[in-house]
């Protein structure tokens, strides 16, 4: 029986060789993106601090009352 092949193997394939692509351009001396280095940078540093205040605020933030109840069991030492 022939297996298809999964979407997510199609994913990194693709981005695998858009990375490569741009390395490419980079290499050849043309900017793949028209952003300034600057721009680049900011970017980068605005992407890593959504994604860990996000992480941090995510991160056992007990809002619904079995989330609650459950820290507070696991804060009792068990007899």
């Amino acid at each position: 029986m022939k297996k298809k092949i999964e979407a997510k193997t199609v994913v990194r394939t693709a981005a695998l060789a858009a990375a490569l692509f741009y390395q490419a351009l980079v290499i050849s001396g043309k900017s793949p993106l028209p952003f300034t280095e600057e721009e680049m940078e900011q970017a980068v540093s605005m992407a890593i601090t959504a994604a860990a205040s996000i992480w941090a605020w995510w991160k056992n933030n007990s809002f619904t009352q079995a989330a609650i109840r459950a820290d507070e069991l696991r804060r009792k030492p068990w007899q």
